[in-house]
């Protein structure tokens, strides 16, 4: 047999060979990547942040005057846990629950008072927890725990920070991501086991096989006995939803101390206001008093967003210092967005006119401040007029928000009296006066009863709408009430038509109308 014929018969047996390697080899590949990748899925995934690495301080905390007091007693507690414990007879707080909006400081403080304590904070969002592989949610929670405690047995001392707790600690946490076998309530036990692990620490004993070597070892080899002390460990848990954790994560000795991280009042708003403006190049029209009465309703991240924004429209202006006006156009960016042409059709552009002169006509009668009137898009909707109370307001009476609702009613009023007939640009505003009819009459007693009939409703299921509307007592209450407010605000608007066409004609001129301009005109044209 010649070569040719021996290489002929061989080649099917050789490449059989190679494919079977090539096969064996990628299956190899396949599984080790695949076990890789799930002993790596398991492991925690949280970021450690050491004193040397923050410049944030307890000092550089403002406007939260009263958040800050209660931090600083935790950490004191969290500095002298083993006094308060050993000496005094105390039983340590190992997990403090930070509850509050986005925005209003959470994590920020947190960070401040672990660089305070000087010790490492450990932090990790609740979604970054979360694994689609069966079981390795509870093994992230249990790797962050053991990293947490390591941690403090290093430093003396360590912070947990769990971001968006909510995410693993709701009675009905978890999202698609989530295995079938890691269900809401396996995870939350294993947030409570590691809890109680926190509070029931015992010392790690030594194996047999260790201890029986040291009593072979000489005596003057022998390793002296040491205490080992419990690892110094807080647990933080940021959450905007408090409401929806499972009962059992805030009972004591788990996360049984909770502060508040609340919308900041004027006064640690101008504070929030002075520490950044010190930073940000400004004129003298822009003062902290100013961005304080501006920003009611804003977290301190939010007024920082704001100032931010209103450089930003200096600088397009080729300015290095915002001014006033950089300011209020800022704020109409961030709470509406940017206005945007519309291609009306001119009977459109007249009818959009009218509806949101009613709107603004009204608002300025009752005494609303009036921020803006325009008949551009912004954020998707199509024309707008924007106002608040003219002073930081806490309450609502049942006539203020009457009052809201004929200014919601204003601009169907409005069509209805110059077109004879309203347009689908009133749908929204009927779903806002419902849901305020709704609310007087489910809530706030301007029914025939006193009951509050969102008593009946599980917490976070649900709304009042629902009930009153489900009701037919309640519902022609609240039906009641929506027509005198739309007959209120058909009065107004014909009784002050010359205001409500001024306006009207402004807007189709101008396009937008600012709040002094809107006050202006309705001034001037009662007076005439």
């Amino acid at each position: 047999m010649d070569i040719a014929q021996l290489q002929i018969r061989l080649a099917p047996m050789i490449r059989e060979r190679i494919g079977l390697t090539i096969l064996g080899a990628l299956l190899f590949v396949i599984v080790t990547t695949s076990v890789a990748v799930y002993v790596a899925s398991g492991r925690s995934p949280h970021r450690v942040l050491r004193t040397r690495d923050s410049d944030v301080r307890l000092r550089d905390v403002v406007g939260a005057s009263a958040v800050k007091r209660e931090a600083i007693d935790a950490l004191h507690l969290f500095l002298n846990h083993a006094t308060f414990q050993d000496r005094m007879g105390g039983t340590g707080h190992r997990g403090v629950l930070f509850e509050g909006a986005s925005g209003t400081g959470k994590t920020y403080i947190a960070k401040a008072l672990a660089a305070e304590a000087e010790v490492a904070l450990l932090v990790v969002s609740a979604n970054q927890l979360q694994s689609m592989f069966p079981g390795q949610t509870k093994r992230k929670i249990r790797s962050f725990f053991k990293a947490l405690r390591r941690a403090a047995r290093a430093d003396g001392g360590a912070i947990g920070l769990i971001d968006d707790f909510e995410l693993i600690g709701s009675a009905r946490a978890g999202t698609a991501l989530l295995s079938s076998r890691d269900g809401a309530s396996s995870i939350v036990f294993e947030l409570l086991a590691e809890m109680d692990r926190l509070a029931t620490w015992q010392p790690r004993r030594r194996g047999r096989l260790a201890q029986l070597a040291k009593r072979l070892l000489p005596s003057s080899r022998a390793s002296v006995p040491t205490t080992s002390r419990e690892p110094n460990v807080l647990v933080i848990a940021t959450t905007s939803r408090a409401a929806e954790l499972d009962a059992a994560l805030v009972v004591p000795g788990r996360f049984d101390r909770t502060i508040h991280f609340d919308l900041p009042p004027r006064s640690d708003r101008l504070a929030v206001a002075e520490f950044h403006l010190a930073r940000k190049s400004h004129e003298l029209s822009v003062s902290a008093a100013l961005v304080g009465d501006l920003t009611a309703g804003y977290t301190p991240s939010g007024i920082e967003r704001l100032l931010d924004e209103a450089l930003i429209v200096a600088l397009q202006d080729n300015r290095v210092s915002m001014r006033y006006h950089d300011v209020i156009a800022a704020q109409l960016i961030t709470e509406v967005g940017v206005a945007q042409e519309v291609g009306y059709h001119p009977d459109e552009r007249r009818r959009v006119a009218i509806h949101q002169a009613g709107h603004a006509l009204t608002a300025a009668l009752v005494g609303r401040d009036v921020k803006l009137a325009s008949i551009l898009r912004r954020s998707g909707v199509l024309g707008m007029v924007q106002h608040g109370d003219v002073d930081e307001r806490f309450l609502r009476t049942p006539s203020e928000a009457r009052d809201i609702m004929m200014v919601t009613l204003a601009g169907r009023a409005a069509e209805v009296q110059e077109f004879g007939e309203a347009s689908s640009g009133v749908a929204d505003d009927l779903r806002t006066a419902t849901v305020i009819a709704a609310e007087l009459v489910g809530l706030l007693g301007a029914g025939d009863t006193l009951l509050n009939l969102g008593a009946a409703m599980p917490a976070n299921e649900g709304n009042v709408v629902e009930v009153v509307l489900a009701d037919s007592a309640a519902r022609a209450k609240a039906e009641g009430l929506m027509n005198a407010a739309a007959d209120r605000a058909a009065c107004a608007v014909l009784e002050h038509r010359r205001a409500l066409l001024a306006l009207a004609d402004a807007l189709v001129e101008q396009d937008e109308l600012s709040g002094d301009e809107v006050h202006i005109i309705v001034a001037g044209a009662l007076t005439s």
